[in-house]
């Protein structure tokens, strides 16, 4: 029995994108989109969160590409929140956190901008008024203050005026900045995006992750070093967590892919590694986070020995899991990644699609019930509704590019 490229299955995906999307347009508050509740409702205290926003004009992009009426007042209500409220007029960038009085944190994190980046990437694929112009200036502080060519990674954070950089390093933000450089190049044709993030992917599934048995470091000083033993006094950190963080194999392991195609798609060489370093990554991933402690879901995170460490279930480690299935499923052809793609998606019907009020329960404990050490609420549709789109199209383009294209389901 196979799922992947089956119509009916095809339409199943369509209507949860659908779900995902109606659920969605209760975040929108006059400073972008706000944080929402377990139950759908805005969070007042949360403000408005650049990722969050970001990640929902991202969203809408596609649902503008999926000729989904409504969803291009939702892009043009976040592009004009990022040239508002988000915007720092004074020394360039987008706030981190805002409110209905101004900033809330004012300071300049890369794993944000990549989100700037791909949301405008994916307005512009979409045809939205302003996108373009925004993706120039997104483009334009993404290499300016985050981009270093000399380490070929991107540098983490800065406080509001660009003076002072944070030493530390990390991987979380440079993998997002690799989709975000993805979808750039595509809707740019300018290939030196491409580059870059084929730099990232070099070091961090060629280089770095075989060297730790594939348990990827995730924090690191200035210089690069890893830092093993980082926040171990609060493993749970939401986006800094102690130890190896299981979903962020699987998101590599999909990039990863992605990155091949674009480049055999543009006619250039593969470099090695990166194939195999996805379908082990994909393996590490099974076989230390899926079901290790006695009930089915992925654990968050393990130890450098490979231990669970912080148990509770994130959905989108789910999401992923189904993406790199789906798209390990596509590159080789092979039907035991279809296998791990229906298993993954009843879990994923059992525990997390929420029929009630919407969207997915973004944590479940470790016997899986509803939790909320790590995540409170359910603030983006981000990772869910890519899931329902990566088994659909080809693994280059990006997401946004391919709908513009026509490339969905052939």
């Amino acid at each position: 029995m196979r799922w992947l490229g089956t119509p009916a299955h095809a339409r199943w995906l369509e209507r949860e994108a659908d779900a995902l999307l109606a659920f969605a347009a209760g975040s929108v508050v006059d400073e972008g989109f706000g944080y929402l509740d377990a139950e759908g409702e805005v969070v007042p205290d949360e403000g408005v969160h650049l990722w969050v926003t970001c990640r929902m004009i991202h969203a809408f992009s596609l649902g503008v590409l999926l000729g989904r009426p409504g969803a291009a007042s939702m892009v043009d209500h976040g592009l004009a929140a990022l040239a508002g409220p988000l915007a720092d007029a004074e020394h360039g960038g987008w706030y981190a956190q805002v409110g209905p009085h101004g900033p809330i944190d004012d300071r300049k994190a890369a794993y944000a901008h990549a989100f700037v980046v791909l949301a405008t990437s994916s307005a512009t694929a979409a045809g939205r008024p302003g996108a373009r112009e925004a993706l120039d200036r997104a483009l334009e502080v993404s290499l300016r203050h985050f981009w270093d060519d000399e380490a070929g990674m991107v540098v983490e954070s800065w406080d509001a005026g660009f003076t002072e950089l944070e030493p530390y390093r990390g991987v979380n933000a440079n993998m997002h900045t690799v989709e975000a450089y993805l979808a750039a190049a595509d809707v740019t044709g300018d290939d030196a995006w491409l580059d870059r993030a084929l730099r990232i992917a070099q070091r961090v599934v060629v280089d770095l992750a075989p060297q730790h048995a594939w348990r990827i470091p995730e924090h690191f000083d200035e210089a690069w070093q890893p830092l093993l033993d980082y926040n171990a006094d609060s493993p749970a950190d939401p986006f800094r967590p102690a130890g190896a963080t299981i979903g962020h194999w699987l998101e590599w392991s999909r990039l990863a892919l992605h990155v091949v195609a674009a480049l055999e798609a543009r006619g250039r060489a593969v470099p090695e590694g990166l194939e195999t370093g996805a379908r082990s990554l994909f393996e590490a991933a099974v076989e230390e986070g899926w079901s290790v402690d006695g009930d089915d879901g992925f654990v968050y995170t393990v130890t450098f020995e490979g231990a669970p460490l912080v148990r509770e279930r994130m959905h989108w480690v789910v999401t992923e899991a189904i993406g790199a299935a789906a798209a390990l499923g596509r590159h080789t052809g092979e039907e035991t990644y279809d296998a791990w793609y229906r298993l993954w998606w009843e879990y994923a019907a059992q525990h997390l699609i929420d029929e009630e009020h919407g969207s997915w329960v973004h944590e479940l404990s470790p016997s899986n019930e509803p939790s909320g050490t790590v995540w409170e609420g359910k603030p983006d549709i981000y990772h869910a509704i890519q899931a329902t789109l990566v088994p659909r199209l080809p693994l280059a383009p990006s997401l946004a590019s391919a709908l513009a294209q026509g490339l969905l389901d052939t």
